[in-house]
This record gives structure tokens, sequence and C-alpha cells, in this order.
């Protein structure tokens, strides 16, 4: 059993080493439940293709999901008889369940899985796998909807895995093309910190997986491949779309509340040690300057609609001060969350404080933009203030750009200490 090491980011990806005896460097797991028919041959064509092409040691594990049929019959047969095969009894049914149980038992490096009816083209394999052997990448998936795959398939089944993936990327902003393939592949380094992430223990285990790796920033690999639907599938569609849609507010709701600790999960910028000896490169800079932008405009947009509404009763500074003040915190929170990656509640009261020390930097800007503009025009127009406060924001947002990167949120992580 792995030994579970979940303090401190994850270290840079290298090369698996693929010389030590007696030890698979992949282990492929086809989760089965009540499939006496198909298991057999299913096993041997992959054991088969696995022999021939795969330079590695390898392992098969068939987890057996509580059949009820002869399936676990057939596969304690298979283990007997072929010495890279090996069946796993789960009383418990549950595809994720099944991938979670085995994988987080497993010694191999390599961890994958596919379905039982073999639909994915076998010569996808090795492509799906060899990033991860090579350190290049931390996950790998099968995709039916990339261009060059070859896909035969009803309309029904077409249209809903398209739908489904189009509603992760307008819920979950995920980027990954096809979350539901049946063909799949994670580090085993990366499984030890994911898994005990992930909550689901059915088909949406693998949506939760992804969704999660590429929040926290890991490489997915994605693998072209030839699909032929299988006509004798016992999936239960709207069973399994309305688990899934359930899952998507979960881990939405997880993730916009930051109770993920994604942090554990985080990668260096890359292997090469010299990226480690390069001081001051700041990390993440561009996303960072295009999430505080993006805030930054939409908090912009508030400040003045309050100030609007708050000019109605009081005066400019009154005014200036209060809208400052309530969009300021609104500010700090989004950026905390959005534009930095803080997440949970940890700090949050100091993050506030600190802010509101940005605030009284903004606060000052602007007013003394505003006594200027009366000192020099005695009565000014409404729009007029509106301009000269806008100007003044913008030259206060990069002020506060560099106190939130440099003060209020910096980056804590190793290798960025490291450089300092």
């Amino acid at each position: 059993m792995r030994t579970q090491t979940i303090a401190g980011p994850l270290p840079a990806r290298e090369h698996l080493p693929v010389g030590t005896a007696g030890q698979p460097v992949l282990d492929v797991v086809i989760p089965v439940h009540n499939e006496q028919k198909d298991l057999e041959p299913c096993v041997r064509r992959l054991h088969d293709h696995l022999s021939r092409t795969f330079p590695y040691g390898f392992r098969i594990t068939v987890a057996d999901n509580a059949s009820t049929d002869r399936t676990a019959e057939v596969a304690r047969t298979l283990a007997a008889t072929l010495p890279e095969v090996r069946s796993v009894r789960l009383e418990q049914k549950g595809r994720g369940r099944a991938l979670r149980t085995v994988w987080s038992h497993s010694d191999a490096p390599v961890l994958a899985y596919m379905d039982v009816d073999l639909s994915t083209d076998l010569n996808a394999l090795l492509p799906l796998v060899a990033p991860l052997i090579s350190g290049h990448s931390d996950l790998a998936i099968g995709s039916r909807l990339a261009r060059t795959s070859r896909v035969v398939r009803g309309p029904k089944r077409e249209f809903i895995s398209r739908a489904y993936n189009l509603i992760l990327r307008g819920s979950l902003a995920a980027r990954f093309s096809d979350a539901q393939c049946g063909f799949k592949a994670i580090r085993g380094d990366v499984a030890e910190r994911l898994l005990p992430m992930v909550e689901d223990t059915g088909w949406f285990f693998d949506t939760e997986m992804l969704v999660l790796a590429e929040r926290a920033g890991l490489r997915i690999h994605e693998v072209p491949v030839d699909w032929i639907d299988d006509p004798d599938s016992t999936v239960h569609i709207v069973r399994t779309a309305t688990d899934d849609l359930k899952g998507v507010w979960r881990v939405g709701r997880a993730l916009a509340t930051g109770s993920l600790p994604l942090d554990r999960l985080a990668r260096p910028f890359g292997d090469d040690p010299r990226d480690r000896e390069l001081a001051g490169v700041p990390s993440g800079l561009a996303r960072q300057l295009v999430g505080f932008c993006v805030v930054g405009a939409l908090s912009t947009l508030f400040y003045v609609a309050l100030y609007s509404a708050f000019r109605l009763g009081i005066g400019p500074q009154a005014a200036n001060a209060a809208a400052l003040l309530v969009s300021a915190i609104a500010n700090t929170a989004a950026n905390r969350r959005l534009t930095f990656g803080v997440r949970g509640r940890d700090r949050a009261v100091r993050h506030q404080a600190q802010g509101l020390v940005v605030f009284g930097i903004g606060l000052a800007l602007t007013s003394g933009s505003l006594a200027a503009l009366g000192a020099a025009t005695g009565d000014p127009a409404h729009s007029a203030e509106l301009a000269v406060l806008i100007v003044a924001n913008l030259a206060a947002t990069v002020v506060r750009f560099l106190l939130f990167r440099l003060w209020v949120f910096p980056d804590t992580s190793p290798s960025v200490r490291n450089a300092r």
C-alpha cells in the first residue's frame, strides 16, 4: 500500500525509472460489473497487445464491482492463467470506488484504466501513457472529440457527450475536451495526492478528478482515439446524467468556497535546475495580470455605480470614501480568490485589513484628485468628477497590484522562496 504523504507541493516531474526488477511500470485497471461474457476476450486481447507492443513491465488488474454472475470466477481464472493479470473483488458497486481502491494500493508509477468493451483502439495506449513515463504530463485522457479522432456511435450518445462537455466548459471552466471517455491514465505520485480529494465513487469520478487536476495547474495530455460504440452497453444514461449534474454542482460549490487544498498538487515551474536559480522571475505574472484587470474593471464599474448613488445624498468626498470602501472590500475578496488563488478562510481577516491599507492609499490619490479639481474649477460638474476619479483610480490600480502581489498575497511557494 502506498504511504500517503501530503505535506508540501509535488516535486518537479522526472522521467520514471524503468529498470526496477519485478515492478511493473504500468497498471491497467478494468472495472467490471456482471461482465462474464466480455471479460475474458477483453483481458486476453489487452494482454496480447501489451505483450507485443509495450516496452516496459505491465500489470492488468480486473476490479470486480460486486458482480452477481460468474465475473469473479472468470477473473480468478485469468489471474491464475496469465502471470501479468490479477483480480480484485469489491463488495460495493461504483467505477470510481474500484479505481480509487486499486490505484491507491498499486505500486506501479503509471496507473490507467479502460472499459471492458474495449471501444477504444488499443494502439492509443502507448501514446496515452508515454507522456506520463517521460515526465511531460501528470494525467492523460483519450478524446473522442478531437478533430483527428474517428468515432462510430449513434446520434443520441453523440449529442449527450457533447452537451455534457459543454456544460463542464460553461459551469466549471473545464478546458479538456472529453471527460467521459473510458480511457485514462495518471502518474502514481499525482494519484497519491489527488485521489483523497475526489469524493465521487461512480461515473462522475473521472470528471471530478480532471477538474481538480486542471484547477491545480497539473498538465493533462489528450490523445485522439478511434472509438466504436458498444451497442450492448449497460450504462443507464438518464441516471448517470443526473448524478453527473449533481457532481458538477458539488464540485463547483467546493471550488467557489475554496474548501479544497489544491496547493498540495502544485508543481514547480520546470525540472531544469536553472529554473530554481532565476531570481526575480514572478510566478504566474501573466495570469495574475489578466485576473487583476478583469476584477479591476468590474470593481471600477461597481465603484462608479456606488459613487453615483451616494452622491445623491452626500458630498463628493464622503461619497468617494464610502464607494471606495465598499468596492475595496469586494475587490480584495475577489482578487484573493480569483487573481492570487488564495482559498479557504485562513488569514482572510488579515488580508482584508491589509487591503484596507491599500484602500487608504487609493483614497488619498482619489481624494487628492477631487480636491485639486475643486480648487481649479470651484463647482465641477458631476461628469468632470467621474472623469477625474476614473483616471485617479487607474493610477491607484498600478500601486494596488504591486502591493497585493508583493505584500498582501506574496507567493510563498518553496521555489519562489529559494529564488529570493
